[in-house]
């Protein structure tokens, strides 16, 4: 694995907002640092939990603000990656200066299908323009919402000639042969997105997972990374993940911490998602209980 100090229980911590469709960064503070007593190793800020691509450059610059000066920078990952890759370059840019551990960046999902090659200039391009800024970057390999997969071969192509930028992958596709297939890239680290895999992490060879559900179930899935033989620490987490995952994730998640937090605001949620109704928050929250 790479040496750097991201690894183990990453929490891909969602957003929260005010009236007005601003993020709340106090709400966020309070979760964020709630969830980093309570079991997680780490933070992704500004993921597809987070909000990001619903969420103005600006915006996103506001939250990455907050994160960068009340939380332990070396234990957050934001997401800088856009369509654009000027803007994708400004947000890099500035995760480095505010101190972020790394950046982790979606491929440009506009235009599909595009090659390998194209896919690898427009990273050689980010990298390149950002060489003044090295933050570490980790693909987010994302195709049922992006529809591009970043190919082994690619993955390996971006390690090889970029090994002081490309460290590693959040990888959102729930395929576990993919996961383990590029977690054998030398130097490359690999984080499914859901903690049930921790079980299998060290013969996998994963970094550990980021996750939305670790939102809510943080300390079972540290117990599981300390010890992946833990079979009730498994059975806890998977319980958990599937009940949370039947709802819409998002406003579910948002929802159940909303609900710990007693705090209404937190479930909001911008368009294109929509909260949960009342039927549906009530299944949700008897559901997690028996979980």
């Amino acid at each position: 694995m790479a040496d750097h100090t991201l690894g183990g229980v990453i929490a891909a911590v969602p957003t929260p907002l005010g009236d007005d469709g601003q993020p709340d960064c106090a709400l966020f503070l309070e979760h964020a640092q709630w969830s980093l007593n309570n079991g997680c190793d780490g933070l992704n800020v500004l993921g597809t939990t987070g909000e990001a691509n619903s969420l103005s450059a600006d915006q996103r610059k506001t939250v990455m603000d907050a994160a960068s000066d009340n939380l332990a920078r070396d234990r957050l990952m934001v997401g800088t990656g856009t369509p654009d890759l000027p803007t994708t370059i400004d947000l890099t840019r500035f995760a480095y200066e505010k101190g972020f551990a790394a950046a982790l960046v979606l491929p440009p999902y506009y235009y599909k299908p595009v090659s390998d090659d194209g896919l690898f200039a427009w990273f050689e391009a980010l990298i390149t323009r950002t060489s003044d800024t090295p933050i570490p970057i980790y693909l987010y390999n994302f195709p049922q919402l992006t529809g591009i997969t970043f190919s082994a071969e690619l993955a390996a192509r971006l390690s090889e000639t970029f090994p002081q930028r490309m460290f590693g992958m959040k990888d959102s596709s729930g395929n576990l042969e993919y996961a383990a297939n590029i977690a054998g890239i030398d130097g490359f680290d690999v984080f499914p997105s859901s903690e049930t895999a921790l079980a299998r992490a060290k013969h996998d060879n994963y970094a550990g997972c980021i996750s939305a559900t670790v939102n809510i179930n943080a300390p079972q899935a540290a117990r599981l990374w300390a010890n992946p033989d833990d079979d009730s620490a498994l059975e806890s987490v998977t319980q958990s993940r599937g009940h949370i995952a039947s709802f819409p994730l998002v406003p579910a998640v948002k929802q159940l911490i909303a609900k710990r937090m007693n705090k209404a605001g937190f479930a909001s949620v911008l368009p294109p998602l929509l909260a949960l109704s009342n039927e549906q928050c009530s299944a949700l929250a008897n559901g997690f209980r028996e979980a």
